[in-house]
């Protein structure tokens, strides 16, 4: 069963959508028919309008559902609807490098004919390289948040122009042990912002969480209360991390 959330349940419609009906910069629409993508997933319909009007957002969906083009393409039209300032106005924080990568690769996908700018931040590489672009202010950077504390502990990066902040894969950010590191870097956010939180499942902790960072969210549930989309045509195997090299 589903948990109790103590925030407005939010009016919406998960109709599937061709996107050319839907109201994207020429641009945008570019980079999706690129992509091959043709219609909406249910998440996507049911919180791009939501996205779009600057309201907070509590999104539980199922993984493998669409949802980081769910939160990427209406931030997307927003930023191209207003004047890049030359500094960091979107923040997505993801719990894993592997994930930050891939909404990096969405992202740029996305933003092949447009002039937005995004950068991935992780652990495990030379971090000399971001740094220089977290310095120039890309508009767009994904971040784990312990690389991405690293970077902000030398004082020389800005957040101060953020306008979005997204918590991509909120649950597993809990279970991983990174909310101390979010707490930290979401003090350091203008307030006034938005903020768009994504979950596959919908549990106490996820509610405490946006407690704390968000204001008056929406929520919205799509499918089931947690784990992978029926759809995904892969097989998870769920092991402890020192019996998987073995595996493989």
């Amino acid at each position: 069963p589903r948990t109790a959330v103590p925030f407005e349940l939010a009016p919406h419609d998960a109709t599937p959508l061709e996107f050319a009906t839907l109201e994207l910069d020429d641009r945008i629409r570019a980079g999706i028919a690129d992509r091959g993508f043709v219609r909406t997933t249910p998440i996507q319909s049911a919180v791009f309008p939501i996205v779009f009007k600057g309201t907070d957002l509590i999104a539980c969906a199922e993984t493998g559902t669409g949802k980081t083009a769910a939160f990427l393409l209406p931030i997307m039209q927003r930023l191209l609807a207003s004047n890049s300032v030359g500094t960091v106005r979107v923040l997505v924080l993801a719990p894993t490098r592997e994930l930050a990568v891939q909404i990096e690769d969405d992202f740029t996908g996305f933003a092949y004919h447009t002039a937005l700018t995004g950068i991935a931040v992780y652990g495990g590489v030379d971090g000399d390289m971001q740094f220089r672009a977290l310095r120039a202010g890309a508009d767009v950077v994904v971040a784990t948040p312990g690389r991405l504390l690293d970077h902000m502990n030398t004082g020389l990066v800005d957040f101060s122009k953020v306008e979005v902040l997204v918590l991509d894969e909120a649950d597993r950010m809990l279970d991983m042990g990174f909310w101390p590191d979010v707490r930290k870097i979401v003090s350091a956010l203008p307030a006034a912002r938005q903020t768009l939180l994504f979950s596959a499942t919908t549990s106490s902790d996820v509610v405490t969480l946006a407690e704390q960072v968000m204001r008056d969210p929406r929520f919205i549930q799509i499918g089931r209360a947690g784990g992978p989309a029926t759809t995904i045509a892969h097989i998870a195997h769920m092991m402890p991390a020192r019996e998987k090299v073995e595996w493989l």
